[in-house]
């Protein structure tokens, strides 16, 4: 069966360019995803953050809906916790008004943002408590149902209603995501990009050994969300993989910021950093396409996937592009 892939768009800051420049370009490269054959393409939700600007994933969607036809939208995700299960339905209920059958309502339990942003978000320190309840509170307002006779929401439903509802999917870098993913019967996403992969082979085996059939799905659904970087050449993929390699190293140190072209990215690393650095660089998914598409493949196979989401970061947009055009093509996408 051949692999999809998928894209999750962060919105990443770059040194030199416009955050308004970058909300665009996040626009432009969903419109290029649909015509390369990608199956989704998702955004995400950060606030207060330096590095990631992409704060509202209802309002991209919404613009990229009406610039395309066919490719599934998501989020990736909206964090729950902030808000109330009922507005978030209404939202995504007139999402997929604008885009029938072509929404992704993906979901998560953590802030992404620091604690202090996240009490401004809900000054409620226990939300993230609440999540299970939550999801299955979404669950029923996505899916027209009346919740039950006691429970505050019971005979108030989520408009606008239609034929067709938004896809939930259980966000997760842990045990817990899976667990309550395959509780609910919900399609799983591990972010493999976050833990570098630690965790992926666990999590996927807890949620496809517990998972229980629901009304919206069969059998388990899985995918990973992995970091990943192609270009003509392996060097110039390492090249490219420099901003990305000095925001991690610095993250590491606590120090966060938009994205360093790949000149600019060099700086003096101590010996144990040094070290960090080249294991990073061993480690990384990144390659001319033929190499990453090797790369990819195999880790689709260990996990037994038949979908990858791919997030690229480089400074310049049109690295990005072609990154994404270039893995396209090793692909096949548009002919799959």
């Amino acid at each position: 069966m051949p692999i999809k892939l998928s894209i999750l768009d962060q919105s990443a800051a770059a040194l030199g360019r416009g955050q308004d420049a970058t909300i665009r370009q996040t626009l432009a490269l969903a419109e290029k995803a649909e015509a390369w054959g990608y199956h989704r393409f998702w955004v995400s939700e950060h606030h207060s953050h330096p590095s990631i600007i992409g704060t509202a994933p209802e309002v991209l969607m919404a613009a990229i809906a009406a610039r395309t036809q066919r490719i599934r939208l998501g989020s990736a995700g909206v964090m729950l916790p902030h808000y109330a299960a009922l507005k978030v339905a209404e939202q995504f209920r007139v999402l997929d008004a604008l885009a029938p059958g072509r929404i992704d309502l993906g979901v998560g339990r953590a802030p992404g943002s620091d604690g202090r942003t996240a009490q401004l978000l809900n000054p409620d320190r226990h939300a993230s408590e609440r999540f299970p309840q939550q999801v299955m509170e979404l669950q029923a307002w996505i899916q027209g149902q009346n919740l039950p006779p006691g429970h505050p929401g019971h005979n108030v439903y989520a408009y606008p209603q239609s034929e067709t509802s938004p896809d939930i999917w259980m966000l997760g870098s842990s045990d817990y995501g899976a667990q309550l993913a395959a509780h609910l019967g919900l399609p799983y996403a591990f972010a493999y990009f976050i833990t570098d992969g630690q965790g992926a082979d666990e999590a996927l085996q807890l949620y496809r050994e517990t998972f229980r059939p629901s009304a919206a799905l069969s059998k388990p659904a899985a995918t990973v969300c992995v970091w990943a970087l192609a270009a003509d050449t392996d060097e110039e993929a390492l090249r490219l993989f420099e901003s990305r390699a000095r925001w991690k190293m610095d993250r590491n140190l606590g120090r966060i910021g938009p994205l360093l072209a790949p000149e600019e990215a060099a700086r003096d690393y101590s010996p144990a950093e040094q070290l960090a650095l080249e294991r990073l660089r061993e480690g990384a998914l990144i390659g001319s396409p033929a190499t990453l598409g090797r790369k990819l493949r195999q880790l689709a196979a260990r996990l037994d996937v038949d979908e990858l989401v791919l997030i690229t970061w480089t400074h310049d947009p049109a690295a990005q592009m072609r990154s994404y055009e270039l893995l396209a093509q090793e692909f096949a996408l548009a002919a799959n």
